[in-house]
């Protein structure tokens, strides 16, 4: 009997030990990841845009009069609401919050927008309820007590805002990019921007990179863009980022 109960315990001990490593491993592997990205600082990026640095990822705030849409949600609530007074902006003014998807880098800051709708792709929905895993066993979080789903290219408005959802799966399935009053794409972690050109988001962190690489394709056929803003890399120019990818 209590060579059976040592058995049992080098087992889990072997299991305990095993675990602990790998996620070790991912842990050291993806801090080293995230050293690589070129979120942009808090400020006004262009009239009425402004970015919210939060470590390694941007949310972005979209100003309307005297009210505000979110991208995003960042990292942790309690750097973005000191990034928010650092510019003087009151985040019961935001009245929407729009996330390219649920990883927990982009909705951290969801609670601390109470005056805000939430809105998220149908298709990412199943990170959430449980559906499906986002890694391992492990699925993603929401702390918004309500939230509206959007279609692919479903187009609404909010305020003076046109917004166009363009569903662009491969991070997670259900990645959405925005298109905002036909100018500005802004689009997660959908891709990474290298040298001015897009170029595929980084596999370690993507869900499934051939389709993000087909999602690419799709966010190459949008004529009317004028910018793009990533999570993780930036802003440019529309034509400037997508032309060698076009000629693929």
């Amino acid at each position: 009997m209590k060579r059976i109960l040592k058995r049992i315990l080098w087992s889990i001990g072997i299991i305990l030990a095993g675990m602990i490593l790998f996620f070790g491993i991912y842990l050291f592997k993806a801090r080293s990841e995230m050293n690589n990205m070129s979120p942009l600082e808090t400020k006004e990026v262009i009239s009425n845009i402004f970015s919210m640095n939060d470590s390694f990822v941007n949310m972005y705030l979209l100003k309307d009069s005297t009210q505000y849409i979110a991208i995003d949600a960042g990292n942790d609530a309690s750097t973005i609401l000191k990034e928010l007074k650092k510019i003087n902006i009151d985040p019961d003014r935001i009245l929407a919050v729009l996330l390219t998807h649920s990883d927990a880098d982009h909705v951290a800051a969801i609670s601390a927008f109470n005056n805000a709708k939430i809105y998220l792709s149908r298709p990412e929905v199943q990170l959430i309820d449980g559906s499906k895993s986002r890694f391992f066993i492990f699925g993603n979080h929401l702390s918004a007590r309500e939230y509206s789903t959007i279609d692919d290219q479903q187009v609404f408005k909010i305020g003076n805002f046109k917004i166009e959802g363009f569903l662009t799966p491969g991070h997670t399935p259900g990645s959405m990019c925005y298109l905002i009053n036909d100018k500005y794409l802004f689009t997660g972690d959908a891709f990474s921007l290298k040298s001015g050109k897009i170029e595929r988001f980084n596999e370690f962190f993507n869900m499934d990179t051939q389709t993000a690489i087909r999602s690419m394709e799709k966010i190459t056929q949008i004529p009317e863009a004028e910018y793009i803003f990533t999570a993780h890399h930036g802003y440019i120019g529309y034509k400037q980022a997508i032309f060698d990818w076009k000629k693929r």
